[in-house]
């Protein structure tokens, strides 16, 4: 008997105490993102855009399709390499004037089972990472290097 295996989906959210439009844009403009998450950008997020994400510290790079892009609202993405890439959801949700609760859903994971798990893993903790360094920067302006932080061995420039 096989058993067929539902690929994992991923779901982070983290309540911001800023408008939803500095939430939206922190994700839009690379000039903001760069300051909690990737260190580089071919340019922001638009519609039928293939944008460039680096993570220069790691030498990596992905190259990222937008799909979707309502403002304020919500942004899908495709992401990873040639091959195994997923799709990211962000979600939007206003609360008041003055919060927003942002959303993240990553799916579409493909390979065995053991490694969409592994990407599963990944994805929740880098997303984790991420939502908990936009909120340090854009309450409070601090940059906290969480991503760099997180692989400190793997950082190849200072």
């Amino acid at each position: 008997m096989t058993t067929e295996i539902t690929p994992p989906n991923v779901n982070v959210q983290m309540l911001m105490r800023v408008p939803v439009q500095q939430a939206f844009q922190a994700f839009v403009d690379p000039d903001v993102t760069t300051r909690f998450w990737f260190s580089h950008s071919s340019g922001p997020l638009a519609v039928g855009q293939e944008v460039l994400w680096e993570w220069r510290m790691f030498g990596v790079s992905t190259q990222v399709h937008v799909e979707e892009l309502v403002e304020n609202r919500r942004i899908v993405m495709q992401w990873g390499d040639e091959g195994k890439r997923a799709t990211v959801d962000w979600k939007f949700e206003p609360r008041g004037d003055a919060m927003c609760l942002v959303d993240v859903t990553n799916f579409g994971f493909v390979g065995s089972p053991n490694e969409m798990v592994d990407e599963a893993i990944d994805s929740m903790g880098g997303f984790s990472l991420v939502l908990a360094g936009a909120k340090a920067f854009l309450e409070h302006g601090i940059e906290l290097n969480l991503i760099r932080d997180r692989f400190p061995d793997n950082v190849i420039d200072s």
